[in-house]
């Protein structure tokens, strides 16, 4: 839907809109590759590699990930954030297992499991009802 706003407005705020972004998506991947390399320096110190430092690393990469999916295409697939969720709780989990209460691990393993579900169930309708491309649609319209 195009917008009702003065051409003169929108052009210069889309503008400085897209620089915003691209300036906090640099600071977003320096962010985590900072904290990457602060994590493997943790690891290399003590060495010692812990099972949360390895979901640690993960969601790192996971973060990287939905950059990259952002930069390339323009949108950031559902998955991705629910992924970085999964490999939250489990890394709670695991890190805090000796000091939380029994019935908050189930409630933090139904949480994981809901997710992990959820993720299923978008791969399955993508599968079934995949989006249609811009170009397609563009395609279509002109084959009407």
């Amino acid at each position: 839907m195009p917008s009702h706003l003065p051409r003169s407005f929108s052009k210069p705020f889309l503008k400085v809109f897209h620089i915003l972004e691209a300036i906090l998506l640099l600071a977003i991947t320096l962010a985590t590759v900072v904290a990457m390399v602060n994590e493997f320096i943790h690891v290399f110190v003590n060495r010692n590699i812990q099972l949360t430092d390895i979901l640690l690393m993960f969601i790192y990469l996971e973060i990287l990930a939905m950059v990259q999916q952002f930069v390339a295409h323009g949108k950031i697939p559902v998955r991705y954030p629910l992924y970085i969720a999964i490999m939250a709780i489990a890394r709670y989990i695991t890190l805090g297992m000796k000091e939380l209460d029994g019935t908050f691990i189930i409630w933090l393993s139904l949480a994981a499991f809901i997710l992990s579900a959820a993720t299923v169930l978008i791969r399955i309708g993508h599968h079934y009802w995949p989006y249609d491309e811009p170009e397609e649609q563009g395609k279509k319209q002109a084959d009407d």
